[in-house]
């Protein structure tokens, strides 16, 4: 992701230099008749007026159409040109652009009205998949600023086999009538289109003029009606501008699919009752990551439909990031292997900040499965993704996880150089390239970003978290982690206030003026890995420890004093204080299922402008897993549900009835912004992949795109997305954004039918008795409070770093990972009502913390 500022029409450089001598002057019109903007359009004075990039010779043919042979083997559309300078456009005036034009079968090219120079403004910019025959085109835009030197373009390249392209009649006039985009919002009883939860919360949204409750009914697939009941009339929502009532069906448990539900006339897109889709929604949004993959070729056999060539690996026409050196504003005399590493997003940017959450999040899906009430981690175990490093032994959400952390790594300045320790803040192209393009075909050179604290504090956090959840798998790559870790968190103790450059070309400049938070997360998550005093003291002596960390807005990169909070309050620890910390995650998401409940749309958001951010779908997520850890820290249902409650809107519940999750609903988003997953300028490639998240409604005109301003102008928030490849500032698709889709889809998963399901009639007491340097003795005791005796009893537990089993008693003692089972003997296979039974073991703790465990599952149910 990154702010506004992305010109996916990117014209070479050359190009303006050719069309000085080459433009007569236009033709004179009648003062009521609309100016005829293109000079010759209908080529009867052969080629006046046009030009052509370096390789195409244009030619009249006898039918008086231009024609000219294009060459293949080019990597992109902007390789080849014809076009036109120097068209006035008047801002807020209407043209219409019409041409004919032939070519090869199938072949889209690309036509555009747009700024001549660098940052090359776009106005019109569309894609017309051309026929052999020759065929009128039409399209209607509105020029957003006054210029009188606008270019008419044609890109034509990009086809691996030479053709000729042929164009006639090219008009543009302008007094057209203006565009207007009317979104098509199907039926106005709006629903989860994926499914709910059998024993979970069941609602919809009927959009209606009616002021008094309405009947409804629900059908299964064949039609028949299952249950029925009245509307609740709501009144006007703010945040779509309608009028609506709600639906509450939360009683009806049949499982299905196929289920609609009628009001006021309307009948829903069909759902399902079910748990399924769940499990494999929080796989493939994991998934999401490995066609991210930078540095690696991606296999048609794991990603079918999604093979490509590595990118960035110096395969020419690509530069590679093997051998980076810094920018030329900021010059340093090294350069870095930089390759590896996830994009960040529809664009070839590799960003720290951005990865830093991102990856803390994969690896914090993984930490939950072993640590919350729910948890289940053999749903990330090894071989659950379709990654190439399965059946290694390591859960492939980890595998997956280490790609990206292994390029964090890499992005630190080396010792012995200025700012030695530091994170560059960044790495991506000298200049923005176009769409479509993939990364294998990128030709711009890359350089490092000039060193930040907040990429640095990042690296510091995600380190510290990876040398925990690596310890058990790759003893070596957890000490690296941690060693880094350390080395970034005293450079940033050592340059506290070297902040990213605004602006810029070629990627986003995540820029962050307050990096408190940062400080914050860095700390906890290096106090929880080692449980050294002066973490504990950075901690404790921040203000972000104390403060309102759940704002309205919700986390993200730029936020991440919660991240803080939440690893504090769920990963177990000696922090003094620590139940005020969990209290305060709790509080926290009391607001957002206020906001949840206030909501007829069931939206966990209530910012205090009422506006959607950029990005608001990650923002609503991020406020699930704030709601959801306060669940798993006190059991309390309603935060549950409000998750299950507030998945609705992201799948389909919401004004535009639209899915934002490609593939999965009936109306599901699929042209999220991307230069390789482009199936809409490009047939022959993919849309992202199912499980992909788009960014959604973003209410804030001043980061819109060409697309948002040309379509969006007046929208209530909820109406501001456009399933639209070129609507970057709506649609874009992020690793930080499918983040939290995976955590929260993965927490909704382990919910199962959303049963509450009977704890165990148990208590454990775990004590550690000694500790040596490297070695800690335990000794652990289980009681049955219930009044049934418990037979061959299994205890389950998971530890947080790297301890492991050296030897034990009283018990048979196995360790996979992080987790430990302890299994009854012979002679103490059964425990009594109100008895109980000891065992122990000593553990070697090579390095890091030994907090006591807080979760532990007797014969499979959790303990009270």
């Amino acid at each position: 992701m990154s702010p506004a500022r992305r010109n996916t029409a990117t014209v070479l450089g050359t190009v303006a230099a050719l069309s000085a001598s080459l433009l007569a002057a236009s033709p004179a019109q009648a003062d009521d008749a609309p100016v005829e903007q293109v000079t010759n359009g209908d080529f009867s004075d052969g080629t006046t007026g046009w030009w052509a990039t370096e390789g195409i010779e244009l030619a009249v043919n006898d039918d008086g159409a231009l024609c000219v042979d294009v060459p293949g083997g080019t990597s992109a559309a902007w390789d080849q040109i014809v076009g036109q300078n120097d068209i006035p456009l008047v801002a807020g005036e209407s043209y219409s652009l019409t041409f004919t034009a032939s070519g090869a079968d199938g072949l889209p090219v690309r036509a555009l009205v747009q700024e001549p120079v660098d940052p090359w403004t776009t106005h019109l910019d569309e894609r017309p998949v051309l026929t052999e025959t020759a065929t009128g085109y039409e399209y209607v835009f509105t020029a957003s600023t006054d210029m009188e030197d606008a270019q008419l373009a044609f890109q034509i390249g990009g086809s691996e086999e030479a053709w000729t392209f042929c164009l006639d009649d090219v008009s543009l006039l302008g007094g057209a009538e203006p565009p207007v985009y009317e979104p098509e919002t199907g039926p106005r009883v709006r629903v989860n289109q994926v499914g709910y939860l059998p024993q979970g919360p069941k609602n919809a949204t009927v959009v209606t003029e009616a002021e008094e409750a309405l009947p409804w009914t629900l059908a299964d697939a064949g039609g028949a009606v299952v249950a029925e009941g009245s509307t609740v009339p709501h009144g006007l929502d703010e945040s779509s501008g309608q009028n609506v009532h709600t639906v509450d069906f939360s009683d009806f448990t049949r499982t299905g699919e196929g289920y609609t539900l009628t009001a006021d006339g309307e009948t829903s897109h069909p759902f399902g009752i079910t748990a399924d889709p769940y499990a494999t929604l929080a796989t493939d949004a994991l998934d999401f990551y490995y066609t991210q993959r930078s540095g690696i070729e991606i296999l048609d056999e794991l990603a079918p439909g999604y093979g490509r060539e590595a990118g960035h690996v110096g395969v020419e026409p690509n530069q590679g990031d093997t051998e980076v050196t810094c920018h030329p504003s900021s010059p340093c005399d090294y350069t870095l292997d930089v390759s590896g590493g996830w994009y960040d997003a529809g664009d070839h940017g590799k960003y720290v900040v951005n990865g830093g959450i991102s990856v803390h999040q994969l690896m914090s899906v993984y930490e939950r499965t072993h640590t919350a009430p729910t948890g289940s981690p053999d749903r990330v175990a090894d071989s659950t993704l379709a990654v190439p490093e399965r059946d290694n032994g390591v859960p492939d959400v980890l595998d997956e996880a280490r790609w990206e952390m292994e390029f964090l790594l890499s992005m630190q300045v080396p010792e012995g150089e200025e700012l030695a320790g530091m994170a560059h803040h960044k790495v991506h192209d000298e200049a923005w390239t176009g769409l479509p393009l993939l990364p294998s075909e990128d030709p711009q050179p890359r350089y490092l970003h000039p060193p930040s604290t907040a990429a640095t504090l990042n690296l510091a956090a995600a380190a510290a978290q990876c040398s925990r959840v690596f310890a058990p798998y790759d003893a070596g790559f957890a000490a690296e982690c941690l060693d880094a870790a350390e080395t970034a968190w005293d450079a940033a103790g050592a340059h506290p206030e070297r902040y990213a450059a605004e602006g810029g070309q070629g990627g986003g400049p995540y820029g962050d003026g307050n990096v408190a938070d940062e400080f914050y997360w860095a700390a906890a998550e290096l106090y929880l890995a080692t449980g050294d005093d002066a973490y504990e003291e950075a901690v404790t002596s921040s203000g972000s420890h104390t403060a309102d960390v759940f704002s309205g807005h919700g986390f993200s990169w730029q936020n991440t004093a919660a991240l803080g909070r939440l690893q504090l309050a769920t990963v177990p620890s000696s922090l003094d204080g620590r139940d005020e910390v969990r209290a305060s995650v709790v509080e926290g998401a009391e607001q957002y299922v206020s906001a949840l409940e206030a909501s007829p749309y069931g939206i966990a958001y209530a910012p205090e402008d009422g506006a959607f951010v950029w990005g608001s779908n990650s923002q609503i997520l991020n406020n699930l897993v704030v709601v959801a850890s306060a669940y798993d820290i006190s059991g309390d249902t309603r935060f549950r549900d409000t998750v299950l409650e507030g998945m609705d809107y992201v799948l389909g519940r919401n004004a535009l009835n639209q899915s934002y999750v490609t593939g999965y609903g009936e109306n599901a988003a699929m042209n999220q912004h991307s230069r390789w997953y482009a199936h809409q300028l490009d047939p022959d490639l993919p849309n992202p992949p199912e499980g992909t998240l788009s960014g959604g409604p973003n209410s804030q005109p001043s980061t819109w795109d060409p697309v948002a301003q040309a379509n969006l102008d007046g929208c209530a928030p909820q109406f501001c997305y456009i399933d639209d490849i070129e609507s970057w500032a709506t649609n874009e698709l992020t690793i930080n954004w499918n983040a939290p889709l995976a955590w929260v889809a993965g927490f909704v998963a382990d919910q199962g039918d959303a049963s509450v399901a009977a704890g165990a009639s148990c208590e454990v007491d775990y004590v550690v008795n000694d500790k040596w340097p490297d070695r800690f003795n335990a000794q652990v005791t289980v009681r049955n409070t219930g009044g049934e005796p418990v037979t061959d009893w299994e205890l389950e537990w998971s530890f947080t770093g790297a301890q492991t089993v050296e030897h034990h008693w009283s018990s048979e003692l196995t360790q996979s990972g992080h987790t430990v089972t302890a299994r009854s003997l012979d002679w103490n296979g059964d425990i009594a009502p109100d008895g109980e039974v000891t065992f122990g073991f000593v553990g070697e703790l090579p390095i890091g913390a030994n907090p006591v465990p807080e979760r532990f599952t007797l014969n499979g149910s959790v303990c009270g």
